[in-house]
């Protein structure tokens, strides 16, 4: 039985510079293309600052032509006007390249964060799943990593073009006059206040809005996967109005980040424009009292035009990074979450396992406040039929959770055929263990591949011969395709019982020394279900199985009952001996078969 836990942990996220460094780490594997795209970066840079100063040179050309009785040197225009063309034709090349180089960086980390992401999954514990939505784990899988792949695309040429544009402007500015470059140079500290107050305002609230569409993506996997409840249950508007807050939050958390992040832009262009006029008044006035030439201050001002464009655009992007950065917080809080036992280094394999199982002084609690079960010992002999009943929550399905290694044992040990199943890899354990769970669970393919999961090498006579041992070859066959008959995800068209019976055939396909049924048979009508029990009685030759079954009558001819109420075991015998001397058992029996 799952606990929900409401901790997060590890998921609260970092700060921004932790993650941005990280996220560069994780970009460093391509170190060869970024270190291309930084010179291809530079080479774009250098080449259109040269632009301005050769059309400078040009002006000045024109200027002087026409102060000279021989008049303007339009050969020399000319040559000054190609160089130019040239230069802006290599330098539009170079960019090119680094945009291509950079979209290739930004795919391969995005490529990379979603198979670490993938890889994580198999690691983590169950208790992790249980404590959260699966639609937002599933959003920081797919969304957030989306994302950051788009906050790198759009990012990463622009930031790298700013920072090489903003330090070679100023050398070409302080080339011109040192004096206009101070006065540009003065509007920096408020330029990077503006910036500082702004991102510091915009992050929190992209953290919001991404663990916003996170809870709104868990609320409609679960409102899409229970529609059926949903409808029965006249529950659209209880619905709606879950999925109206969730969206409200979304909403308000993305409105305040784009409001702040997009203030940035049009601050930083009122503080450019106002830098451009200063330097207008001054620069007029050295023009006018001969200190610089016409072309000194056309290309001046040209310099200062893009000595503001890098740090505007790099504003423009302060939104996207922002954002990215958050879902990288996101997506590194999954990565981090603690993950299960590891498998022992040198792991124990059995030859052939008979199926004797021993728990011995087992304690286990899924909070540690609140032990669920305590100092539980048991013995189940190789072919031995065990049923296990009791209350809800009383600690069924925990126990056979606890023999599969979905969770760990605070205290005592568990072994198969004498072997501790924390010196076996969780692959052998499970290789050995059958299991049919009350939830059925079918991917989509055709129902021959659905049985086949138990055993991917498995010939069609052997998974028709598991479906038939099942009950399930008569339905399947009267179907269109029969076995070849494609399933859409969840086995839509099927009915609840059809679908179990399949998950069922998969179990038997396996052929496993230990066959677990938790409420496996609950879906089906009581015929279906009968019928099952009894091929379950062949099957169970030779084999140790555990049952968990809601209707008790199906469980008279198990060769020992367990009767469980809060985690321990008030009862053990057959049918009979429990009816006469075990009270608890004999209400559960009684309240099961009434009427």
């Amino acid at each position: 039985m799952s606990r929900r836990n409401t901790d997060t942990g590890n998921d609260k996220p970092t700060s921004f510079a932790p993650s941005s460094r990280r996220l560069l780490a994780l970009m460093g594997t391509r170190r060869r293309q970024l270190v291309f795209c930084v010179l291809l970066s530079m080479a774009s840079v250098v080449l259109s600052l040269a632009v301005p100063k050769l059309l400078g040179r040009a002006t000045d050309l024109v200027v002087q032509g026409t102060e000279r009785s021989n008049g303007v040197d339009f050969l020399a225009v000319g040559s000054v006007l190609l160089h130019a063309l040239i230069t802006v034709l290599v330098s539009v090349g170079c960019a090119l390249g680094r945009g291509l180089l950079a979209q290739s960086v930004a795919q391969h980390t995005a490529y990379h964060l979603r198979r670490l992401a993938s890889a994580k999954m198999t690691r983590l514990p169950l208790s992790y799943l249980d404590g959260r939505s699966r639609g937002e784990v599933l959003s920081r899988i797919t969304n957030d990593v989306d994302n950051v792949s788009m906050m790198l695309q759009q990012s990463l040429t622009k930031i790298l073009a700013s920072v090489f544009s903003v330090i070679g402007v100023l050398v070409m500015m302080l080339s011109i006059s040192p004096l206009l470059t101070a006065v540009a140079v003065l509007m920096l500290p408020l330029t990077a206040g503006v910036s500082r107050w702004l991102g510091r305002r915009s992050g929190p609230q992209f953290e919001r809005q991404w663990a916003a569409t996170g809870q709104l993506n868990g609320h409609l996997e679960e409102s899409i996967t229970g529609h059926v409840q949903v409808t029965l249950f006249a529950l659209h508007r209880e619905t709606a109005r879950i999925f109206s807050r969730y969206n409200q939050d979304m909403y308000q958390a993305g409105r305040r980040a784009q409001f702040l992040s997009g203030a940035m832009e049009p601050t930083l262009a009122f503080l450019g424009y106002v830098t451009y006029v200063l330097i207008a008044v001054i620069g007029g006035v050295q023009v006018a009292s001969g200190a610089m030439s016409v072309g000194g201050i056309q290309a001046f001002i040209t310099y200062t035009l893009q000595f503001n464009n890098p740090l505007t655009a790099a504003a423009s992007l302060a939104n996207v990074v922002q954002s990215g950065i958050a879902s990288a917080e996101r997506v590194f809080g999954l990565l981090d979450a603690e993950e299960q036992r590891p498998d022992p280094e040198a792991p124990q394999r059995h030859g052939t396992v008979t199926g004797r199982v021993v728990f011995e002084n087992v304690s286990f609690s899924y909070a540690a406040d609140k032990p669920l079960i305590r100092d539980l010992s048991l013995q189940v002999e190789p072919g031995q039929t065990v049923a296990l009943v009791g209350p809800t929550g009383a600690g069924k399905t925990t126990l056979v959770n606890l023999l599969m290694s979905f969770y760990e044992v605070d205290r005592g040990r568990i072994t198969l055929d004498g072997m501790d199943l924390t010196a076996m890899s969780r692959a052998e354990l499970r290789s050995h263990i059958g299991m049919v769970l009350q939830d059925s669970w079918l991917f989509g393919g055709s129902i021959a591949s659905n049985i086949a999961y138990g055993d991917l090498g498995a010939t069609r006579q052997q998974i028709v011969e598991a479906a038939r041992a099942a009950r399930a070859d008569h339905f399947i066959r009267t179907l269109p395709d029969g076995y070849e008959t494609v399933l859409d995800e969840g086995g839509g068209g099927l009915s609840t019982g059809e679908k179990q019976l399949i998950t069922i055939a998969r179990a038997v396909l396996r052929q496993p020394p230990v066959l677990i049924l938790d409420e496996a048979t609950s879906s089906v009508d009581a015929r279906t279900e009968t019928q099952i029990q009894r091929a379950m009685v062949g099957l169970g030759r030779g084999r140790t199985t555990f049952v968990i079954a809601h209707r008790l009558s199906t469980i008279r001819n198990a060769d020992t009952i367990l009767v469980m109420d809060n985690g321990r075991i008030v009862g053990q015998g057959p049918h009979e001996e429990l009816m006469a001397t075990n009270s608890t058992y004999a209400e559960l029996y009684h309240a099961h078969t009434a009427g």
